[in-house]
């Protein structure tokens, strides 16, 4: 259950509005790291979830936290876009919201579908996708995966403030800066809490049968490339995270396979293959068919 309170968790007011700056936002907010994902990324994670206590209350309680995220900035948006100038042009084209929005670097959509407000779209007006989520039901998995989002989105959100002088708006990104860097804390620590507990381990998922892989090639570097200074890395040699294996380093492959033939599929798949009068017995194969129908 949802209950709404018409508070928001930071203050949301721009010194003056800005167009084009409330463009930029929307990646932070309807972008692949947007708040949107991570909002509903925590949410599924928590739906999801088949162990209760205090992993999912932490999901919920974050979850939460963010459609609040979602809000400041959808609201901060709209005020950027109140009052503002249509464009830089004058004439028949100021007159024109959408045309204006177009010279003057604007989000269009924003002008004509939103009326001037927030859209669930990133900067460049693609919609947001679901696809962003990662919800697996492995919280060892997906609070690594939420750690990787926070970051992902703080870098975003520092760009961002280096964008732009105004004190309203800086200070909202200085809040979600500092929010961001609680969450990227709070998943790491959740995910060495589990292992600690021995919830769940390396190599995720840890309740498959090692036995059940190529161990022979399971902690062996692979250098696919001419930089040699990959033999240098931690992942290279000495013990793995899993304290399973050792790790070794190898200029390339150490196990190759030969290719396997060509494949011939259906003729009706209507393919180019080298066996003769291929089309010929398709068409006849339909034809046939046709015939007894």
């Amino acid at each position: 259950m949802f209950f709404h309170k018409q508070e928001l968790q930071f203050k949301t007011v721009p010194d003056q509005p800005d167009a084009v700056f409330a463009r930029k936002l929307q990646e932070v907010l309807g972008g692949q790291y947007g708040e949107i994902t991570v909002a509903m990324q925590y949410g599924f994670q928590a739906w999801n979830s088949h162990l209760p206590g205090k992993y999912r209350d932490l999901l919920y309680g974050i979850a939460a936290e963010e459609m609040g995220h979602v809000e400041m900035l959808a609201i901060m948006i709209a005020q950027l876009l109140e009052k503002d100038p249509l464009g830089v042009s004058r004439g028949s084209t100021q007159d024109d919201p959408a045309v204006a929005a177009v010279i003057g670097g604007q989000d269009v959509q924003q002008a004509i579908v939103a009326g001037a407000g927030a859209r669930a779209a990133d900067s460049n007006g693609n919609p947001w996708q679901g696809s962003y989520i990662t919800a697996s039901g492995n919280l060892l998995a997906d609070f690594t995966s939420n750690a990787n989002a926070e970051m992902q989105g703080r870098v975003q959100v520092a760009r961002l403030y280096h964008m732009t002088d105004d004190h309203g708006v800086r200070d909202l990104l200085s809040f979600l800066l500092a929010r961001d860097t609680m969450h990227q804390n709070q998943w790491t620590a959740a995910a060495m809490e589990l292992q600690a507990e021995g919830m769940e381990a390396l190599p995720v998922p840890s309740n498959f049968p090692l036995k059940n892989e190529a161990r022979e090639v399971s902690y062996q570097y692979l250098n696919f490339s001419n930089g040699p200074a990959a033999a240098e890395g931690r992942w290279a040699s000495g013990p793995t995270p899993d304290g399973h294996g050792e790790f070794s380093y190898h200029d390339g492959p150490t196990t190759t396979a030969p290719m396997p033939d060509v494949t011939r599929p259906d003729a009706r798949y209507y393919g180019t293959t080298d066996l003769p009068n291929t089309m010929e017995k398709a068409a006849g194969v339909v034809q046939d068919k046709m015939k007894k129908e």
